[in-house]
């Protein structure tokens, strides 16, 4: 079992930048790759970004390409997503989740799923 708990979240305006963390517990955290997806009012979930066990490949969502970015401390057991330039449709509930298979892109994809900290950013 994995428990993935994020924070960072808040009110920024556009333009600006959040951090948001992602501590994970319970088994090995680099066996498995991470991700960030989200989710806006009325809208489905969807993937933002992707790592790989070791680091050493991330994917992005291709709206995100330039302003967000990804990485993760094993030693610490936590993935970060660094966002800036943020825009208004970036705001939505953020959640950290956890693939055994790899680098994650797909919902189903996933094994474990944080319960997501808002992130809105206002004109």
């Amino acid at each position: 079992q994995v428990q993935l708990v994020e924070s960072g979240g808040g009110l920024v305006q556009v333009g600006g930048s959040l951090r948001l963390s992602c501590a994970a517990s319970g088994r090995t955290f680099s066996i498995y790759g991470m991700g960030w997806f989200r989710q806006a009012p009325g809208k489905a979930r969807e993937f933002v970004a992707g790592i790989s066990r070791a680091g050493g490949s991330t994917d992005y969502k291709d709206s995100v390409k330039g302003r967000f970015t990804i990485s993760r401390d094993n030693a610490k057991n936590t993935v970060y997503l660094q966002m800036n330039s943020l825009k208004p449709e970036d705001t939505a509930v953020y959640y950290c989740a956890a693939d055994r298979q790899g680098t994650p892109r797909g919902l189903n994809d996933i094994e474990y799923w944080g319960k997501g900290t808002l992130v809105t950013v206002s004109e």
